[in-house]
């Protein structure tokens, strides 16, 4: 019987290139690797949310045992961390674009990350709640010297970075979980109209009606960005 090691370069060993045994992984299933495990996981919380990632629920999609998971990942908070970085990746605009000033620099790379929220619903709930990992950090890098280029001053680059990051979090966690149907919509601002005396002004705007998100996103985002944008 091969004694057990200890240790993390131990575990680091045993990870690389081990041989499951025969009956761990169907032989149809391709091998089992972290970025496999990931894509995965993201593909399972993109379907069942955050409380339908159980290891054993992964292990099933993935035609192994679920302890062999445990061969590449430490435990399912490690899941949840690679699966959230790995959505948040960020390349730049496309090379087709021309170069863009601080400015559109800023908002290509907040439309970006909001979109990529957007398309992982879970992702923006997750992420105040997690370690930053490698992908969400160089986006933070990016953005604060993006800002830091443009004059903003290091007394305020801080202020400046929290201020968007609140925006492009509340503006897609909104987004997300206002899923009201165009009827649902209607008789809201149908009631609105009966209650006019108490709500005239929401009631005018017929707020309740508006569902250009990515243009209340952008004009928002316009705000801001005004505020931090060089005294002349």
């Amino acid at each position: 019987m091969v004694a057990k090691r200890s240790g993390a370069q131990s575990k680091k060993s045993q990870r690389i290139g081990v041989t499951l045994q025969s009956g761990q992984e169907p032989r149809s299933e391709p091998p089992l690797s972290l970025d496999r495990i990931v894509a995965t996981a993201v593909d399972l919380l993109d379907a069942e949310g955050i409380d339908g990632l159980k290891m054993r629920r992964l292990a099933d999609r993935l035609g192994s045992g679920a302890m062999s998971l445990y061969w590449h990942v430490n435990n399912k908070e490690e899941v949840f961390d690679l699966a959230l970085d790995s959505v948040l990746v960020y390349r730049g605009p496309p090379q087709t674009v021309e170069s863009l000033d601080w400015r559109g620099e800023v908002v290509h790379m907040l439309e970006d990350w909001r979109a990529s929220m957007l398309r992982h619903p879970w992702s923006a709930s997750l992420l105040p709640r997690r370690a930053l990992g490698r992908n969400i950090l160089s986006r933070l890098e990016l953005l604060s010297k993006t800002l830091s280029r443009a004059g903003v001053a290091d007394a305020d680059l801080n202020v400046a970075i929290w201020s968007l990051w609140n925006y492009v979090i509340g503006a897609t966690v909104t987004r997300a979980s206002f899923d009201l149907s165009d009827d649902d919509r209607a008789a809201a601002q149908q009631r609105l109209t009966h209650l006019s005396e108490h709500y005239p002004t929401i009631e005018h705007s017929r707020l309740l009606l508006d569902s250009d998100w990515d243009g209340v996103f952008s004009k928002g985002l316009d705000f801001l960005l005004d505020g931090l944008a060089p005294s002349q």
